[in-house]
């Protein structure tokens, strides 16, 4: 098949046009280096000047404040899981977990794994994770090491509307399914990170933010790998980085900045989100959405069908209209409809007519 289909996969996910077919024209021989992107070296001047743009245009895209590192990992969000109780929850100390689905539930249990101490602060699972905490709800510890949380959870659909007020406890947050969707305040935090293969680019680099104090807490002894404290050191390029991963983020953050930034990718995601989610309300019960309407993704819509069998002629008959990647993860099943970045109106339109079509026919 060569003819493109409506991407709705949860990651790896929808890459824009444009950088795609720049990275098809350009992938033999990059324009004056005479290799491509594949074979060039980490440490070469042309991949050295792609990583100081690409951190220059998250730092201005998202207006990252001065004192601010920006680092380019390996491990995916996963890794970052330990990373973070190994850099800065010390022997004695506990932290806050803030638990609204699968990705904090995890990111708890590494914290357990390193025998260190965390405490959940909220916990959505007796609600089978469907919101995310409101104001005043949050239980957090004044004396906490740091407070976590993850502002979009990719298989139940629930995402924070802003992030949670925790005082003057330092806040981290796994930003990977919603980074950079919209405006977003990271001088409210001490620490951002984010798998980059649901908005940024493809599978293979992390993007982390952090404030330079937070340092300071990073112990020796660390393996140079998982100490922050290398990496901004040695400006990501410790050992031979993920180059072609990196470059595609400099792609995509180039089109972002083309298409006027994050609050007008904001608005065309509110767009694409309030599409599908009409076609939920609308249909009378016969769609029901899992996220309770204050704590919607507009990431990743996820909802069931009256019952398996016609969620399972849904997913083939959707796939038979060119409408990919819908089947809701393996943990929860249903259906999902990621509606990151590069997922035009256009496929969302295609969704949101082919679930009336279905709901007529099947209802």
């Amino acid at each position: 098949m060569t003819q493109r289909v409506h991407n709705f996969n949860a990651g790896p996910a929808a890459l824009p046009l444009p950088v795609l077919e720049e990275v098809q024209r350009d992938l033999l021989a990059l324009p004056g280096v005479g290799m491509s992107i594949l074979e060039l070296s980490h440490r070469s001047s042309t991949f050295l000047a792609m990583m100081e743009e690409a951190e220059a245009n998250l730092r201005r895209l998202l207006r990252v404040p001065e004192g601010w590192h920006v680092l380019f990992l390996p491990g995916g969000a996963t890794l970052q899981f330990a990373m973070v109780p190994m850099s800065f929850l010390a022997a004695g100390e506990s932290a806050d977990y803030l638990v609204t689905g699968t990705w904090s539930a995890k990111a708890v249990k590494e914290v357990a794994r390193l025998g260190k101490t965390a405490r959940v602060a909220f916990d959505g699972k007796p609600e089978s994770y469907v919101r995310a905490p409101v104001t005043g709800e949050v239980d957090v510890n004044p004396h906490a090491a740091y407070v976590h949380y993850t502002a979009n959870e990719t298989i139940h659909g629930v995402e924070y509307g802003e992030p949670p007020a925790v005082g003057s406890v330092p806040l981290i947050c796994d930003a990977s399914s919603n980074f950079l969707s919209r405006p977003f305040e990271v001088g409210r935090h001490a620490l951002v990170y984010a798998g980059a293969q649901k908005n940024v680019g493809p599978a293979g680099v992390t993007i982390v933010l952090l404030r330079e104090e937070l340092l300071s807490k990073v112990p020796d002894g660390l393996p140079s790998m998982l100490d922050y404290r290398v990496q901004v050191d040695e400006k990501s390029n410790h050992n031979t980085p993920p180059v072609f991963a990196i470059y595609v983020v400099l792609l995509v953050t180039r089109w972002l900045l083309g298409q006027g930034g994050l609050a007008e990718i904001e608005a065309r995601n509110r767009e694409k989100a309030e599409l599908v989610y009409r076609a939920i309300d609308g249909s009378g019960g016969f769609y029901r959405g899992h996220a309770q309407p204050e704590s919607r993704s507009r990431m990743n819509v996820a909802f069931r069908l009256p019952d398996e069998e016609t969620e399972k002629r849904f997913l083939a008959e959707a796939g038979k209209a060119g409408l990919a990647g819908l089947k809701g993860h393996r943990s929860v099943g249903g259906i999902r409809a990621s509606l990151y970045n590069a997922v035009p109106k256009a496929a969302a339109e295609a969704l949101a007519g082919f679930m009336e079509d279905f709901r007529r026919r099947a209802g």
